[in-house]
């Protein structure tokens, strides 16, 4: 694989359309283009501007990923070591949830199910509030973790 399909690559794992991307370096879909198929190289002042945005660069020059970045924030820490336990489905749930957080649209988006004859109402800590759980739990609290190993609905709310 060379260079113009990492790029490639990383452009689309990004989300981006070819014309979104190639103004972040301030540059035309054509030049783009000519990157993509290996037909040009860009430079690093093009790199870093991509990079600022998600790029891998190392990854785009030498075909290795860079290894994670460790978190500072001890809560987003806990966040990620809650989600390399998690399997599959609820990883993408996390994504989801995260994704509908981080656009504004608050715990509205998050949809709740309806009650079911299986479903019990807890007090959360100081009796302010309350958790409901719905069907069967299968998971548990690890020092002040939640593990979720079951479905999560969510739906976007109606504006």
């Amino acid at each position: 694989m060379h260079t113009g399909e990492r790029i490639k690559e990383e452009r689309e794992r990004l989300g981006l359309s070819q014309a979104d991307f190639a103004a972040l370096a301030d540059s035309t879909r054509k030049t783009l283009f000519n990157w993509e198929s290996g037909a040009a190289t860009p430079n690093a002042t093009v790199l870093a501007a991509w990079a600022t945005h998600g790029l891998d660069v190392l990854y785009v020059v030498t075909g290795q990923r860079s290894p994670s970045m460790p978190a500072t924030d001890p809560a987003e820490q806990v966040l990620l070591n809650s989600y390399r336990r998690c399997g599959a489905q609820a990883k993408q749930n996390l994504i989801q949830t995260a994704a509908l957080l981080s656009a504004g649209l608050g715990s509205s988006a998050i949809a709740t199910p309806a009650p079911s004859s299986k479903s019990r109402t807890r007090s959360a800590a100081g009796g302010r509030g309350s958790i409901r759980i719905d069907g069967t739990v299968h998971g548990h609290v690890v020092q002040g973790d939640v593990v979720q190993h079951g479905p999560v609905s969510m739906a976007q709310a109606k504006t």
